[in-house]
């Protein structure tokens, strides 16, 4: 495995941890990933619920709870720590100034297009930018828009696939059609990256239902210079999420994985349960909200609030919450350390690569 570049920070170890809110992936599990040579990725979304005891509006304990993950993954570890902000959060310009304020490495921007994002860099800015897009469109409206506006090109480009956990940039209808697939995308996404070489070498990252060092092997092959994995870190010692949030990967199955649709306006990929059958009933609708917490959002026409089921389950409340899971993530079959995990997936990408 090679490593790469995102912007000034070489990347040892071509993998990107994903990152997983509400409470999954903080600081326990980026700095495991970063201490292995990866790129560890802290979830903004939902951290005003993780740190109640802070005074304040839940936009503030937000910002409080971001700046005390960064703070706690640095004294863990010396390696490249990111922080994943959806675009559809409704304070996610807040939530971008905190991160670039406490110099987190990078700052992995999806769920809508961050178009501004370059806007948020300060003089003494360290924090590399890349964005997360599901199309090569999208990819090269971004790089246009940047560039323009800003005089800035992306550090790196995440591009997520139709299997990946979480919400999904596609149609319904998209997600099993293969002219949508990974395999379809990385290409297109690469030959845009191509189109600025001139400029600037833009590594394309590729990321949805990759959970094998046979998978990292194959979409290398297609042009892209790391992965990004997220379910494959469920489970796993470090893992931020409760002992009962990763039991559930251990005891899926296949068929336990479903397309949702989300209060976020998106599809998304779970897995199957009490709360998600509730909701197909119409027994969780919200009766106010208190958070605010997604722009598009509206609780009045909202079958369920979104963050506090993620954060229930989170915590292990499974009636009351559910888990997002990308396509292959029923494979794991107990929990192991993060070293583990990535001592695993070199061993299968060399035996792939010596196959091939």
């Amino acid at each position: 495995m090679k490593s790469f570049f995102i912007g000034k920070y070489e990347i040892k170890l071509p993998i990107i941890q994903g990152g997983m809110g509400v409470g999954v992936s903080l600081n326990g599990l980026a700095s495991a990933v970063a201490n292995e040579g990866g790129v560890g990725v802290i979830s903004a979304a939902g951290l005003g619920l993780l740190y109640p005891e802070y005074r304040g509006s839940y936009p503030e304990k937000c910002i409080y709870g971001l700046g005390q993950e960064i703070r706690k993954a640095r004294e863990k570890t010396y390696g490249v720590i990111g922080v994943n902000i959806m675009v559809a959060l409704s304070n996610f310009s807040d939530m971008v100034r905190t991160a670039i304020a406490e110099k987190a490495d990078v700052i992995f921007a999806g769920a809508g297009l961050p178009l501004d994002l370059p806007s948020y860099l300060t003089t003494d800015s360290k924090t590399q930018l890349v964005p997360i897009v599901s199309s090569s469109r999208a990819a090269r409206l971004i790089c246009e828009k940047w560039s323009a506006n800003y005089g800035y090109l992306p550090d790196a480009i995440v591009v997520e696939g139709p299997k990946a956990g979480g919400h999904l940039g596609f149609k319904n209808e998209q997600i099993e059609d293969e002219h949508y697939s990974l395999e379809h995308l990385i290409p297109e996404v690469v030959e845009v990256a191509r189109s600025y070489a001139g400029r600037k070498g833009i590594p394309v990252i590729a990321a949805g239902g990759i959970a094998t060092g046979e998978d990292i092997a194959r979409f290398m092959a297609l042009g892209a210079s790391a992965v990004q994995m997220g379910s494959i870190f469920v489970p796993t010692e470090e893992c931020d999420a409760s002992v009962e949030f990763k039991q559930v990967y251990l005891n899926a199955h296949r068929e336990d994985i479903r397309i949702i649709q989300s209060p976020v306006g998106m599809p998304g990929r779970a897995f199957d349960g009490e709360f998600i059958r509730n909701v197909a009933e119409g027994k969780e609708k919200p009766r106010s909200c208190p958070f605010h917490c997604i722009k598009t959002c509206d609780y009045t026409k909202s079958p369920y609030c979104i963050i506090k089921a993620l954060y229930n389950a989170a915590r292990g409340d499974m009636k009351k919450g559910y888990a997002f899971a990308g396509g292959n993530a029923y494979l794991s079959d107990r929990i192991r350390s993060v070293k583990e995990v990535i001592e695993k997936l070199k061993a299968d990408f060399f035996l792939s690569k010596a196959l091939l």
